[in-house]
């Protein structure tokens, strides 16, 4: 797997600072929990290929990380959920929103996660946009299902999800990105599961959930875990994300690299 990995800060960019053109950047506009511990926006990756730019999973404060980022969301081609929990998909009716009454979008929106999403997003937007308009009116993502270990092709991105061990009713996957010659792979919420060597099988990049720095509360890895099974992580570089309370102290002594929101890495 490689070294050890240096504690990483560094502070956005423009984009157009930002290495050559065949480059991917991953950008972390969200690196919390539910929670915002230390204060940390919710789960939201924004990945910038060259001919495409996707999230991965959209938390409830997704558009306000976004913007801080000084990101344009209406150049987002798609948005992969993980999971059925709001810190990781509550952003989207924020999103679709902002494009409805602003018009400011030009091109379509492929979302894709876990099945019932678009019920779920459809059921947010009547509670916190009440209209007598249809909510799908003027602008509507296209909503697809991501099925387990069947790759599906999106715009020049291949995802592949597998089963995560989180809790059940949210239909929860790991996600294997591959787009422009790299590959990322994201664990979205989950336990150590046979799935996350699958994933992040010749990763550029695993980026990890890592809520606990040990085991308190299941659905969750937590970081010691995850070094008694880092011999099976065949990735050139892990980041660990989803960062609880008893993580955000111990980020500068640990062997991982740790996201902080406003980060970004260039593949």
């Amino acid at each position: 797997m490689g070294g050890r990995c240096a504690w990483h800060r560094c502070m956005f960019q423009e984009e157009s600072g930002l290495g050559g053109t065949d480059s991917v950047r991953v950008y972390f506009c969200g690196t919390g929990d539910a929670f915002a511990s230390g204060g940390r926006l919710q789960s939201c990756i924004l990945v910038h290929a060259p001919d495409v730019r996707f999230l991965i999973d959209c938390g409830t404060s997704a558009l306000t990380g976004i913007k801080i980022s000084g990101l344009d969301p209406s150049g987002i081609d798609a948005v992969f959920v993980s999971h059925l929990h709001g810190d990781h998909y509550g952003g989207l009716p924020f999103l679709i929103k902002e494009a409805q009454v602003t018009g400011g979008r030009g091109k379509p929106l492929v979302v894709a996660g876990p099945p019932g999403l678009e019920e779920n997003v459809l059921g947010l937007m009547d509670l916190f946009f009440p209209s007598p308009e249809d909510q799908k009116h003027g602008f509507w993502p296209d909503f697809r299902v991501l099925p387990h270990g069947i790759p599906i092709e999106f715009d020049n991105i291949l995802v592949t999800a597998h089963p995560a061990a989180h809790s059940p009713m949210t239909h929860p996957s790991c996600l294997r990105f591959e787009c422009c010659g790299r590959v990322i792979a994201y664990s979205g919420d989950t336990e150590w599961s046979e799935s996350l060597p699958l994933v992040c099988a010749g990763a550029d990049l695993f980026v990890c959930e890592t809520f606990q720095y040990e085991r308190i509360t299941g659905g969750h890895l937590d970081y010691l875990t995850l070094l008694r099974h880092r011999h099976e992580l065949d990735c050139r570089r892990v980041i660990l994300t989803h960062l609880g309370d008893t993580m955000l102290d111990k980020c500068p002594m640990l062997e991982f690299e740790c996201a902080h929101d406003g980060m970004h890495v260039e593949l």
